[in-house]
């Protein structure tokens, strides 16, 4: 991939008078807020939370007490950072090892939005909206800045505050993770178990309807009724609709040996999750709770629990 043109000098800033002034700077915000929406999209996953960032992004430009030489340079890092900002707030993750990113002009520019494979980008973006869960933060952007927009790893560095190696790092171990999600490849039955139940503690309406097949049903035994849950719900966006912001406390399992959750007290399971996946999808849910069945059940690690996947992000 040729690397993207980039000044040798750091980005200066310039008198706003001299600049031509605000309307000029609005001009030049409207020039790069469709590219800012999409790169924040893609890392965040939501459209809506990517607009919210980008008109933050216009906030901060707009109050700026002088103007940047290069704006798509600006703009793409302070929106990329926010995204940052975004998503570990809003799952948690370790600190990085070599330490935290602060909100702050770029050191050096990016160039303006190179040109992709359409093609490409549409499987990265099919991949990370499966398997997003699974990438830390500085890995969702690294992959998405490199496979999406073409972006060189020196420039994610900048972006980053990692040097150019660990940016291709973290790229490529972003890329592995995502490497059976993307067109051509379906996804395991445990993915997509996994890749569910995160979209339902992280209260994901999106990736719930996403990930459930449109006939999609949910059914419970007669003990799992008396424990308390829904006797029976049909169709996706219902089944959606119950699941979005709940079983919080639901923990990876096997039923009867086949990727699963299951709610536990004080260490024994109740209620197991009995998926049915077909597809790449989520065709049934069965709440089980006799007896026989939850004698069964069998802890496993969560997808997003492979070795590299948090702690040791470079």
């Amino acid at each position: 991939m040729m690397p993207i043109d980039r000044p040798s000098a750091p980005v200066r800033l310039a008198s706003r008078r001299g600049y031509g002034g605000a309307v000029a700077q609005a001009e030049d915000f409207e020039r790069e807020r469709g590219r800012l929406t999409g790169i924040a999209a893609r890392i965040l996953d939501d459209r809506h939370e990517a607009e919210d960032v980008v008109q933050l992004a216009w906030i901060r430009w707009h109050e700026a007490v002088t103007v940047i030489e290069n704006p798509a340079a600006w703009l793409t890092t302070v929106t990329t950072r926010l995204c940052l900002d975004r998503l570990r707030a809003r799952i948690p993750t370790p600190a990085d090892v070599d330490g935290t990113l602060t909100e702050q002009a770029p050191s050096s520019a990016l160039g303006q939005d190179p040109e992709g494979s359409a093609l490409q980008r549409e499987a990265i973006g099919q991949a990370l909206h499966v398997v997003v869960d699974r990438l830390t933060p500085n890995e969702r952007v690294a992959l998405v800045l490199h496979e999406s927009f073409g972006f060189d790893f020196d420039t994610i560095g900048d972006v980053l505050g990692r040097t150019s190696s660990a940016a291709r790092k973290l790229a490529s171990r972003a890329r592995a993770k995502t490497a059976g999600a993307e067109t051509g490849g379906r996804l395991s039955d445990r993915q997509v178990v996994d890749a569910f139940m995160a979209a339902a503690r992280g209260s994901d309406l999106t990736r719930l309807l996403t990930l459930l097949a449109p006939g999609a049903t949910v059914r419970a035994d007669a003990a799992a009724i008396a424990a308390g849950t829904p006797e029976r719900i049909e169709g996706r966006e219902q089944v959606a609709g119950f699941f979005d912001g709940s079983a919080r406390a639901a923990l990876p399992v096997l039923v009867d040996g086949r990727p699963g959750a299951a709610w536990f007290q004080r260490g024994r399971a109740m209620v197991a999750f009995d998926f049915t996946v077909d597809r790449g999808v989520v065709e049934a849910i069965v709440f089980r709770a006799q007896p026989e069945v939850l004698a069964t059940v069998v802890r496993r690690p969560d997808e997003s629990d492979t070795p590299g996947s948090t702690s040791d992000e470079a």
